[in-house]
């Protein structure tokens, strides 16, 4: 049986640092504040979205919900990211996915002034992931690598294999491991042969949303691998893009639940602090 890489201990190592930092920026009279929009009609966002607001009162940050009925217009949820952009008190601003039908996130995203996209979604954002420069990256790719590091992963010099190119996990996970110095090769639904590529990993990082697409026939005894995937079967349950299977086979896998979600809840909560010493010039890349 593969090695569990659970996140908890390393998610709780972040927070331990965010409630230190929410304390140093409060001595100073600022105190850290996250605004998050939502839109009625999918219950699963309504629950991510009040998860998140309960963790902020743990971790001392202040916490804004701004609702939306389901009738909300793209319009109405524009002028409310710019009134949030321009007040100084917010310091993050990120929106609860999915919207309502017709409105595209993209164009609200782009919206969100830089230095207050905790998600890393804005053009500007992406640009300073691909390039290394300050700014604030998406969470879910930094778990990924996070969660390796935590448990003795080296990446450089390491053949990485990248399943899926999307742009929420994939792309932006591309461009770090790059910077880490890691060889990586990139799958995706066009790749005739993904076991081909697997068996010349080191590591591999799974981010399809396609449950059981990595099965144990594909896996080599040794390979640790990140499932970054999450998709919900019957009965609401949600589980990885790795069969349970391939379990019997790795090296080390990383649990869906209990993995990359817990520890990017935990980066995205850091983003915020970032985003306050961003927005008082003290970060660097």
């Amino acid at each position: 049986m593969a090695k569990r890489l659970a996140a908890k201990e390393a998610a709780e190592q972040v927070y331990a640092k965010i409630r230190l930092d929410a304390e140093t920026w409060k001595r100073r009279g600022i105190e850290p504040r996250l605004a998050v929009l939502w839109a009625e009609g999918d219950p699963a966002s309504a629950y991510y979205a009040k998860a998140k607001q309960k963790l902020a009162e743990k971790l001392g940050v202040e916490f804004e919900l701004h609702a939306f009925p389901a009738s909300v217009s793209e319009a109405e949820i524009a002028e409310r990211i710019e009134r949030l952009n321009e007040d100084p008190a917010v310091h993050g601003i990120m929106l609860e996915l999915p919207l309502p039908s017709g409105i595209k996130p993209e164009r609200l995203e782009s919206l969100i002034r830089p230095v207050k996209d905790i998600d890393g979604v804005t053009p500007a954002n992406k640009l300073a992931n691909l390039t290394g420069q300050a700014g604030l990256y998406p969470a879910t790719p930094q778990a990924c690598i996070r969660l390796l590091k935590h448990y003795g992963y080296t990446l450089e010099g390491k053949n990485v294999t990248l399943v899926g190119r999307g742009q929420t996990v994939g792309l932006p996970l591309f461009q770090m491991l790059q910077r880490e110095h890691a060889t990586v090769t990139v799958c995706h639904s066009r790749t005739p042969d993904i076991a081909s590529h697997l068996a010349h990993a080191d590591i591999a990082v799974v981010a399809v949303g396609r449950a059981g697409m990595i099965t144990g026939e594909m896996v080599r005894q040794g390979l640790a691998i990140i499932d970054a995937g999450i998709n919900e079967i019957e009965g609401g349950r949600i589980i990885g893009d790795v069969a349970l299977e391939a379990c019997d086979h790795a090296a080390a896998v990383s649990p869906v639940p209990g993995g990359v979600g817990t520890l990017t809840t935990a980066i995205l909560f850091e983003n915020v602090l970032k985003a306050v010493a961003l927005q008082h010039g003290e970060v660097t890349p």
